[in-house]
């Protein structure tokens, strides 16, 4: 292979030191100029002399590390073709990925043809659904990035149509959606405006259990670094939990025992089929905002028993289950819920994360400081900018890495990350 000279070698150096003129980097097939240090590093130490923030701290997930300690939540694009991922997701998440943030985790995806919530959900019910999800974890790697999968099935909110169109309505049959194929734990609709389910029978429920292991293995092959389980939302997993809206019998129904059973059936048989060094996550509802319905006392259990099995980190978000919630929104209004389950797998091994209205790095900063959680997820803010990460360095006063190809113009060069105050002349010196 050709050589060439090294860009960021000084010059009195340059005559000395070569380095391949295409890097081939993490196994991908394609060529990317490396990034020797992965964007959303903080440089270390500072020139400031201050301490690292909290929030720009590595943490040791399982088999792997983050970087910093803002993970991208997953976000529903409902641009999906049959369940593939379309240039789309591949344009939108890359711009983000690059960027740095210490985790990534791609948006709801199904386990099922019909546990869509809409007709362009993403999906790994079939194998054909691999080769476009590993573009992107392709991509993610040559970057140096990590990156997830969120696992789902829709339940009673399934076969509805993309929230741009209409957020009141369900997906009829002409329109691509599947009527007569909704499923739950109750013959009871979602509101008016969704499809009647049917009652999920024993032989359904072990169905769904194969179907989430099974993505879980095409998740692999698709190279993601970590899986989550989504049990919250309202979405099939949670109508299980919640004493609102299961009205099955045992062994899936009654008490508290039974309804966490379907969840951690499907924990411990996809902790037992994925490597040991793989993460596994699980989104879990802090409450239901309903009176009757899952509380955080609930959530506490429930993370407790998921840390038993094997799982490194419980998502903590809310609401979502019924139509007539009551939920008291406010900057961090989450906070109390992660920090409740925090609390009860304290020395089990297993992270908490808080998500919800977090806008700010010294809100973000402020949670892991006062214990409300370990990792930070930010959703809707990276749709507004996928330079999130940086932008919260600047407010903490950080040096940062960013992506070569976007920090030389700043004036970021060997090692050194991008300063907060540029100056004018940034770019010659």
């Amino acid at each position: 292979m050709a050589d060439h000279l090294c860009p960021s070698t000084l010059a009195a150096d340059i005559d000395q030191q070569k380095c391949p003129l295409k890097n081939y980097g993490a196994g991908v097939s394609f060529y990317t100029p490396m990034q020797s240090i992965p964007a959303g590093t903080a440089t270390v130490p500072q020139p400031s002399g201050n301490s690292i923030p909290k929030l720009f701290q590595p943490i040791k997930l399982r088999g792997i590390e983050l970087q910093n300690r803002i993970v991208m939540s997953p976000m529903c694009q409902y641009s999906a073709d049959n369940g593939k991922h379309t240039v789309w997701h591949l344009t939108h998440l890359g711009g983000i990925i690059q960027r740095g943030p210490g985790l990534t985790i791609i948006e709801s995806t199904t386990i099922t043809e019909e546990g869509r919530i809409t007709p362009e959900d993403s999906g790994l019910w079939e194998d054909s659904q691999i080769e476009p999800l590993k573009r992107l974890t392709d991509f993610a790697h040559s970057q140096g990035q990590r990156v997830g999968i969120q696992l789902n099935h829709a339940g009673r909110k399934a076969s509805t149509v993309a929230p741009w169109i209409d957020r009141k309505a369900a997906a009829p049959a002409g329109a691509g959606g599947w009527p007569d194929k909704i499923f739950s734990v109750s013959d009871v609709p979602y509101d008016e405006h969704t499809h009647l389910p049917q009652i999920l029978t024993l032989d359904g429920i072990a169905v769904i259990k194969k179907a989430f292991v099974a993505a879980a293995q095409r998740s692999l092959a698709a190279g993601f670094d970590a899986i989550e389980i989504h049990a919250a939302h309202g979405y099939l997993l949670h109508a299980f939990l919640s004493p609102a809206t299961n009205t099955l019998l045992a062994p899936y129904g009654g008490s508290s025992e039974n309804r966490m059973r379907l969840l951690l059936e499907i924990v411990e048989e996809t902790r037992a089929v994925i490597p040991s060094a793989m993460p596994l996550l699980v989104r879990i509802p802090g409450s239901d905002w309903v009176e009757g319905g899952f509380t955080v006392d609930d959530a506490a259990l429930l993370g407790a028993e998921l840390a038993k099995r094997g799982v490194d980190f419980i998502d903590v978000s809310t609401g979502g289950l019924m139509s007539t919630q009551k939920i008291i929104s406010s900057p961090g209004y989450q906070a109390p819920f992660s920090r409740a389950v925090k609390k009860a797998v304290e020395g089990a091994g297993a992270l908490v994360s808080v998500v919800g209205l977090i806008t700010s790095a010294a809100q973000a900063e402020e949670l892991l400081q006062n214990g409300s959680a370990d990792v930070v997820f930010v959703g809707r803010p990276f749709q507004k900018n996928p330079g999130l990460v940086w932008q919260w360095a600047e407010e903490l006063g950080l040096e940062l890495r960013v992506a070569n190809q976007i920090g030389w113009g700043y004036g970021q060069h060997a090692g050194r990350g991008i300063k907060v105050d540029l100056g004018k002349d940034a770019l010659f010196n």
